[in-house]
């Protein structure tokens, strides 16, 4: 058999450090992680300042995701307006890239020769559906004009997306599956946000009742969505001199993206190696090139919910309206076999490449074994494709109070949430753990007016600012 090994020790020694100094060359999310970092222990500024240091080396194809974290972070210090529009950017640029992806064949063709991070960014399907639900949030925060718009572009979005899954059944031209129908479950805050905005008008009831139909079909989980549906039959908002204050909570650690090695390709690699090595006239290096894939990462810490007290009195408890982690993990494990089936595609033409030079080439063995090596690194330089928007909450949580109109003091407090053995499912109660520091600020409640109210505790600990709507942003010039 015709290896390196044997031959040169001295050479072989030199691939090995080599490939083993280029080998897991940092990702996007490797680089990116002290962001997350600053952002979950409430270093604002530091995060936005790593985010700066980023913009500034004009990596072309991370800037779309450098802009939806600098809009999270707006988001949070109570700037809506300017989220809103880092927002609209990026949901802009993703469509165009979306459409224009189809048909990109140079960068199809640069990928396979490099990585896929070569190619133009479109973001991931549940990244598109989420834009919408953050462009409707920040919106809802400072005048709320856009809002039901957005909140109906988000079922737009995912209803697009789910009919693009549809191919043809191999089994038979003549029907057809949709990949993603059964593993991209449809996310209820679109409707939830649709039917309590659309409810505060006191008009078109039915269309309320729909929308929380939607939600309860979607989100069983979420009973508030239950009472919400009863309340809507009856054509009744809230009670005379009351308002309705709504609590949106951005809960956890949402999920990111890190590259891992595929041991099972990479042994396959190995093995394909030495199969040609056997059958080959030159000699021919062993090939333990890693084969470097994303995998999604999704804390596993248990999520607490918000206890919501008006005025020192318990009032509510959040209750989790769209899983976040669960829908990003589901998703990817959708289109993982096409992620494998392009990192095979691309070492087999690699190889190809590598093989066929030599034997045109028909080079002397020293050369040969050289022009080997360079495949090696060719192949080793490759990175996973780990872009992200990675200051995603874990979990989007919602409560409702009505409350005497007025001005009252609203705290919020992570707590542990009360499982029910009766259906199997966590319930709201003042009975719950307190986990993590009260926060507290005054809002005004206007008689048969909603209140929003947005908070973000990727841990025990608020960051940024409590906000509500009916405030005007201070931020403002």
């Amino acid at each position: 058999m015709n290896l390196l090994i044997g031959i040169k020790p001295v050479f072989y020694f030199f691939a090995v450090s080599v490939l083993i100094g280029v080998a897991g060359c940092a990702s996007f999310g490797e680089r990116h992680l002290k962001i997350r970092n600053h952002f979950e222990q409430g270093k604002l500024e530091d995060a936005q300042k790593e985010i700066n240091k980023c913009l500034k080396k004009k990596r072309r194809h991370e800037i779309d995701l450098l802009k939806l974290n600098q809009s999270i972070i707006e988001l949070c210090s109570g700037k809506p307006r300017e989220a809103e529009k880092l927002l609209r950017e990026v949901r802009d640029h993703f469509d165009k890239n979306e459409r224009e992806r189809v048909v990109n064949v140079a960068e199809k063709t640069v990928s396979m020769l490099l990585d896929d991070n070569t190619v133009s960014y479109a973001g991931e399907d549940y990244e598109k559906v989420l834009i919408r639900v953050f462009l409707a949030l920040a919106n809802l925060m400072y005048d709320g004009t856009d809002a039901p718009a957005y909140a109906l572009q988000i079922n737009q979005k995912q209803n697009e997306i789910i009919q693009n899954g549809i191919v043809k059944d191999p089994n038979n031209e003549h029907k057809t599956l949709n990949l993603k129908e059964k593993s991209y479950r449809q996310t209820a805050v679109g409707p939830y946000l649709f039917g309590v905005m659309q409810e505060e008008t006191l008009r078109n009831y039915d269309d309320v009742a729909k929308a929380y139909e939607t939600v309860c079909h979607w989100e069983p989980d979420f009973t508030q969505g239950q009472r919400d549906l009863e309340r809507a039959k009856t054509g009744f908002h809230c009670a005379s001199g009351y308002g309705v204050v709504y609590v949106f909570g951005l809960v956890g650690a949402g999920p990111y993206k890190l590259q891992q090695n595929c041991e099972v390709l990479q042994a396959a690699q190995f093995w394909t190696t030495l199969i040609l090595a056997m059958s080959s006239q030159r000699p021919v290096i062993p090939d333990f090139a890693p084969v470097m894939i994303p995998v999604v990462v999704r804390p596993r810490e248990a999520v607490p919910a918000l206890t919501v007290s008006i005025d020192g009195k318990w009032s509510a408890q959040t209750e989790t309206l769209t899983n976040i982690g669960r829908m990003a993990e589901e998703q990817f494990e959708a289109v993982k076999p096409q992620v494998i089936a392009r990192a095979v595609i691309r070492r087999s033409l690699k190889k190809g490449i590598v093989y066929g030079s030599k034997e045109i080439m028909d080079t002397n063995p020293w050369i040969s074994l050289a022009m080997e090596l360079g495949g090696l690194l060719w192949e080793a330089l490759e990175t996973a494709d780990t872009r992200c928007w990675n200051l995603l909450p874990a979990e989007i949580q919602a409560a409702r109070i009505e409350v005497p109109a007025g001005e009252h003091r609203l705290s919020l407090q992570p707590s542990s949430r009360v499982f029910s053995l009766a259906d199997n499912s966590y319930r709201h109660s003042p009975s719950s753990t307190r986990l993590g520091t009260e926060h507290s600020r005054t809002i005004q409640v206007d008689a048969g007016r909603n209140t929003y109210i947005l908070a973000n505790f990727p841990t025990n600990t608020l960051v940024g600012e409590i906000i509500v709507n009916n405030e005007k942003d201070s931020h403002e010039p």
